[in-house]
Parts: structure tokens; sequence; C-alpha cells
């Protein structure tokens, strides 16, 4: 009979799992969104990568179709799967500058509330640690220190002490010590109180820059979030007088500067600056030189008919001059 083979697994079909324990960077996710029977393989896939992103992450279509080798409509498809399922919400809110920017709740549960979820969460680790203090051992009492018996002390001897002879005459008093002056406390100093500090004044521009430091402080006007500061402008300025010195129209300086902006927009002064770098426009070619017109002759009247025509001097008009040549010499 032959031997068996010990490294054949036991189940010759059907799936076997091989686990190891994660200790960090892992999600837990629930059998009823992995195991689910409506949604897609793809919006499950989808869901657990929203699950698995930290708190503030872009989760964009667009942005999730640049990670994945789907396309945006798939992408699309499977959002709206996991909302109609409960594992997706999408709203839209107002911020306190008057901005609308979107907001994607991503749930582990169907339409579970964020505190149910933290109280959950606190419960679950609650009874983790009550279980691992339950499991470890008490560590042995240590055992108390024997007294030592106590042992008598041994007499110490005493010697005798001579009796101390009486003196003859009286002690002389001793002199009573001088009092001494105690130095008076030298008087605190008073405190010296503190510079206010001073707001920090920009630098005046040259009056050169200043059309273009205007243009920079509007383009809050054009978008909110183009908000600059002082010294923002201050360093931008040379850059937008470049433009206006070759040409520029203010009006599509600005449109240019504010035109699709990013999402979301976290250091507008870099935008502008990148923006006044690249695309700079090109000085106006020099207008043509134009060829002054010849100047017009005087108005002379004819010697022959009294017509009025232009000629640089006084003579016959043409008609007189065809008519005296014609007229056969005699």
């Amino acid at each position: 009979m032959a031997s068996p083979h010990i490294s054949v697994p036991s189940h010759a079909v059907g799936l076997v799992h091989v686990k190891v324990r994660h200790t960090s960077r892992f999600t837990i996710v629930g059998n009823h969104l992995a195991q689910h029977r409506a949604l897609s393989l793809i919006a499950i896939g989808l869901a657990v990568y929203l699950q698995s992103l930290p708190e503030g992450a872009s989760v964009g279509i667009k942005s999730i179709a640049s990670r994945f080798p789907e396309s945006e409509m798939r992408v699309a498809r499977a959002m709206r799967e996991l909302e109609t399922y409960g594992y997706l919400g999408r709203t839209r809110e107002r911020l306190p500058d008057g901005r609308i920017v979107p907001r994607t709740t991503s749930y582990n549960f169907p339409e579970a509330e964020p505190e149910a979820v933290r109280e959950t969460v606190r419960e679950v680790v609650r009874d983790v640690v009550r279980e691992a203090v339950r499991e470890t051992p008490a560590p042995p009492p240590a055992p108390e220190p024997q007294p030592e018996p106590a042992t008598a002390p041994e007499p110490v001897p005493v010697p005798a002490q001579e009796p101390e002879p009486e003196p003859d005459t009286e002690p002389e008093p001793e002199p009573e010590p001088e009092p001494t002056q105690e130095a008076a406390p030298s008087p605190e100093p008073a405190p010296v109180p503190e510079p206010e500090p001073r707001p920090v004044q920009p630098t005046p521009l040259p009056s050169r820059h200043r059309p273009a430091a205007d243009l920079l402080a509007r383009l809050r006007l054009h978008d909110p979030r183009l908000l600059l500061s002082a010294r923002d402008i201050e360093r931008l300025a040379p850059g937008l007088t470049a433009w206006l010195d070759n040409g520029a129209h203010p009006d599509a300086a600005l449109r240019t500067l504010s035109a699709c902006l990013p999402e979301p927009l976290h250091n507008p002064a870099a935008l502008v600056a990148h923006r006044l770098t690249v695309l700079l426009p090109p000085p106006l070619p020099a207008a043509p030189r134009r060829t002054p017109a010849p100047a017009l002759d005087d108005w002379v009247d004819c010697d022959g008919c009294d017509r009025v025509f232009r000629a640089p001097e006084p003579g016959l008009c043409r008609d007189c001059r065809l008519d005296a040549a014609s007229v056969p010499a005699a």
C-alpha cells in the first residue's frame, strides 16, 4: 500500500485561507459589505478603498479614476450603487466665506450615525482591554521580610566625674554684644512696561507698480479664494507690471489669473505667482511705418479758359494743352 502524501491538503477542492495577524495598517470590513448580493465587485472594492482612506482625503470621481484603471463612468456608477444601499453619502455644504464645497461620508455600516460608530468602537476597545487584563496572570506576592531578633545592647562603662573646685572669686560678667544695624532692604526696581507690538507696515511700492498692486487686490472680487495679503501683493506686483508693459489689458489679466482655479485651492499666492511667470504675454509688435502722402499742388487758373485746376505753377489746363497741340502750325 502506498504511503500517504503529507504535503497534500486535507481538502482537495474549495477555498483555503492562509491568514496572518495584522498589527498595523489594516481595515476591518463587515461581511455584509464584502458578501453583498446586490452590489457589483467594483462598488464593493470602492467601498473598501474609501474605508481605508484617512479623514480629509480627496475622493472625487476624477481623483479615484486617476488612481485605478476604471474609467470615470464606472467609478460614478459604483458610487451611485453605494449611495443606493447606504454605504456612501454625498452632500454639499456652504462655508462661512460663501463657497459651496462637496462632502462625502463613507459608512462601514449602512446609514450608521458617526456618534454611534464612535461609541461602538469605544465599547469594542474597552472589551478587548478587559479581556487582556483578565487573561494576564497576576504576579506572585513578594515574600515579606523576616524581622531580625532584637539583641540587648551591651552596657557602656561611664567614667566617674570628679567634682569641680569652687572658684574663689565671682566670674566676671561677659560683655554684651553691641547691637548691629540691619541693612535696610533695597527697594525693588519698578517694572519696565513692555512696548506694545506695532503692526508691520508693508513697504510702499513705487508708483510704477501701483496699478498692478490694485489689480492684484481686486482678484478677490472675481473669486473669494484669491485673497492675497499685503506682503504677497508687494511681491507679485512687479510680475503683473511686466504684463501691463507688454500691452496686456487689465481686465484680460484679471480673467486669465482667476480662470479655472483648482479645487481645493491651498495657496492662492503661489498659484498667481506661477501664472504670472508661465502665462506672461509677449510684447506687442512695432507698428509698421506709414509712407507720408505726397503733398498736393495748389489751385491755379487756366490762362486759356479760366478753369481752376491743380498745378505746380500757373499755365494751361489739360484741355487747352490738347487743343493747342491739335492746331497745326501756320
